[in-house]
């Protein structure tokens, strides 16, 4: 089973690879481009598995760049506030 199957599974993934690049000292400008990235691939290139990603995955695709950045820093943000 994939990480992308089930969304707080995804979270946690999401939180622990943010704790990690904290812990080795990466910048907050760095960690939000890292996650744009991310959702740009994902958008690209992964089928969504639950209705979560789908609905990130609507959002991100009618969304301007500047948009999908905010949506990134959201998704770093949701994954910080958890506590991860």
């Amino acid at each position: 089973m994939s990480v992308l199957d089930n969304w707080e599974q995804w979270k946690d993934f999401l939180g622990d690879r943010l704790s990690q690049a904290k812990q080795e000292g990466m910048d907050q400008n760095v960690i939000n481009d890292v996650a744009y990235q991310v959702g740009e691939y994902l958008a690209q290139q992964v089928e969504p598995k639950n209705e979560q990603e789908r609905v990130l995955a609507q959002l991100w695709q009618v969304a301007s760049e500047e948009e999908q950045h905010a949506i990134a820093n959201m998704m770093v943000k949701l994954v910080q506030n958890e506590g991860h």
